[in-house]
């Protein structure tokens, strides 16, 4: 069963940081475009980075390149999303995603086309 567990998050303070965690435990790790998306109330899904576990090419939203940084321990299965020099407008839920074979150029950035998704996580940020 595939399935793609997420853990991090939680309230922090403006100008803090926080590390999302997505663990794929479930199923191989080769060829995996990795997407981290968030979701503010009242808005629409935004795609903010992605990462191919095949070479490790990574592409960022402009709202958070500079600032967070996705990477991926492929023997571990699980992909990060460190955030730093967090700001009240990063206040979301946040999710990962998983597709394949294709790297992150196939899927969109609404979260088109990738076949599973985590559970979402709180990220919180005051002012």
């Amino acid at each position: 069963d595939v399935q793609l567990v997420q853990s991090g998050g939680g309230l922090v303070q403006a100008g803090g940081s926080l590390r999302l965690s997505c663990a794929s435990p479930g199923f191989t790790f080769d060829d995996y475009a990795i997407g981290w998306f968030r979701q503010a109330p009242g808005k629409e899904r935004e795609g903010i980075s992605c990462i191919y576990t095949n070479d490790g090419s990574a592409v960022y939203a402009d709202s958070v390149k500079g600032r967070f940084t996705i990477s991926s321990d492929n023997a571990k299965k699980t992909v990060y999303l460190q955030m730093n020099s967090l700001k009240p407008e990063d206040t979301a839920v946040y999710y990962c995603a998983a597709g394949t074979p294709l790297g992150c150029s196939a899927y969109g950035s609404d979260g088109l086309g990738y076949d599973y998704w985590g559970q979402g996580t709180q990220v919180t940020v005051s002012s």
